[in-house]
């Protein structure tokens, strides 16, 4: 026994965990070993593979700890995470035999719950193995504490290879290269979502092809409903980041194309508007210099008249003769000043009056909303995709309760780095087109730690109408922001509609 507590009590560290999903499932992926033990002395020792559905349980094959379910005084369980510095013991909770499952509840840590998959399947997927094959330990482990030593799961390709049953149980075939010890391991999509249990693989004799089998994932649904335990699943496509961010890509290039013939148009019609004002403006102008004009050539015919008829009354020696010379001059010079006077045109005094706009409530982002997923613009891999009920006050305000700092792009931001979870979210929010985004960073212990010692200098936790308070937030979550991988694994993109 004292050699046993001294296996467990074994310290390592494990390669830290890669950014893309399938190294994010890995988190979740463990070793599960027996050890019977006979008044003290080990006397028995095997290993499989085995998958987080919970924090603290995992499910692996009936027949890895088949030993521990026939002899539970005498057989121990040992739950191996990849990642960390310890092993822990396992308790046997529910076991099928019939569909060769088994479900493990241990405690000490939290593990990274897999998601399931509950969609269909087409021949030629692209599959991939996590687990532990035991030929691998035979050329690798030097002891038998090399067993219990924390270490990543080793992953294998294949493809889909079309569906079988096998004793009335729903088996998945495939071609991923697994061996004795990947039992209980799972079998998951591209985007690192479980579609089966491996559990088996045909003999390859005289150079025959091996192949895989794997407990459907309509047989594991089972058996979790029947143990009473709670797995998170999905049924969206699997949609690779590549394709993910080609698609982004398209639809910004589309975005800027769209912008930039609005701008043109746009352009076109401030030209156009330009031009008809001016028309209009050198037509109401030449209108008023006609005008004066012709007001001043009336002028010039009355002062001309009041001229004459004074040389007219003064050849009669008439005494109005001298005010009738008087008016007519007045007349003469007015109607050269109205000359003079009449208006020029400058173009550039010419003024297009711009669009009015009218911002609403309703138009300008903020109120009581619901946000629906558009699958079209997200990638789901492990949430779950129900609406969102979302409140926005205005100036980064969310629910009411928690503050989002500038984006830099007209729109909100917040960087949650949880204690229970080993994942970063980035949640956005874009109020001119009520845009919700919610972005998953899956993470390994190393990173986690360092988001969340970088978390620790954001203070900013309520509502703020100080500009220097949400300027110190950005500051703080661009720190964070810059210690996340350059490809995030999730995103999540809704459309927010207002309700009453």
């Amino acid at each position: 026994m004292r050699f046993l507590l001294a296996l467990f009590a074994l310290l390592a560290f494990a390669t830290p965990a890669h950014a893309d999903d399938i190294a994010a499932a890995g988190r979740g992926v463990v070793r599960v070993v027996t050890i019977a033990v006979v008044e003290g002395e080990v006397v028995g020792f095997g290993h499989g593979s085995g998958f987080a559905v919970a924090p603290n349980r995992i499910v692996t094959n009936a027949h890895v700890v088949e030993p521990a379910a026939r002899y539970p005084d005498n057989v121990l369980i040992g739950v191996v995470p990849s990642a960390g510095d310890k092993s822990y013991q396992g308790k046997l909770i529910a076991v099928d035999p019939a569909r060769d499952l088994a479900l493990i509840e241990f405690s000490g840590v939290s593990l990274p719950p897999l998601t399931l998959y509950a969609g269909p399947a087409d021949e030629g997927d692209a599959l991939i193995a996590l687990g532990y094959p035991g030929n691998v330990d035979v050329a690798t482990a030097q002891s038998m504490s090399d067993f219990i030593r924390p270490q990543s799961p080793v992953r294998s390709q294949g493809v889909y290879s079309g569906a079988r049953s096998i004793a009335g149980v729903n088996m998945l075939l495939h071609t991923a290269n697994i061996a004795r010890g990947n039992s209980g391991g799972p079998l998951l999509d591209r985007c690192g979502r479980v579609i089966g249990v491996n559990s088996a693989i045909t003999n390859g004799e005289q150079g025959d092809a091996n192949f895989g089998f794997a407990i459907a994932d309509s047989e594991l649904t089972a058996f979790l409903r029947e143990a009473k335990q709670p797995v998170a699943s999905v049924g969206v496509p699997c949609l690779s980041i590549e394709d993910r961010l080609a698609a982004d890509s398209a639809a910004a290039a589309s975005a800027r194309e769209q912008a930039e013939a609005d701008a043109a148009a746009v352009a076109a019609q401030t030209r156009a508007d330009r031009e008809a004002a001016l028309d209009q403006a050198r037509d109401r102008n030449l209108t008023i210099r006609e005008n004066f004009i012709g007001g001043a050539t009336l002028l010039l015919v009355l002062g001309a008249l009041g001229l004459g008829g004074a040389g007219l009354l003064a050849t009669r020696r008439d005494p109005r003769a001298r005010q009738a010379a008087i008016a007519g001059g007045a007349l003469m010079a007015v109607a050269v000043i109205v000359f003079f006077l009449r208006p020029g045109f400058d173009p550039a005094s010419v003024k297009v009056a711009a669009p009015k706009t009218r911002t609403t409530a309703a138009d300008s982002g903020t109120g009581r909303m619901i946000c629906t997923l558009d699958p079209a613009r997200s990638r789901v891999t492990v949430s779950a995709t129900q609406n969102v009920a979302l409140s926005y006050g205005g100036d980064g305000c969310i629910n009411g309760r928690t503050q989002y700092a500038e984006d830099g792009h007209g729109g909100w931001e917040r960087v949650l780095v949880p204690d229970e979870e080993a994942t970063v979210s980035v949640l956005g929010y874009q109020p001119a087109t009520r845009t919700y985004t919610s972005t998953r960073y899956l993470l390994g212990d190393e990173a986690m730690s360092r988001a969340r010692e970088l978390r620790k200098g954001v203070t900013l936790k309520t509502c703020s109408a100080d500009p220097a308070a949400r300027a110190a937030l950005a500051s703080q979550q661009s720190a964070i922001r810059s210690s996340l991988p350059q490809r995030w694994n999730e995103r999540l993109v809704y459309s927010c509609k207002a309700v009453p």
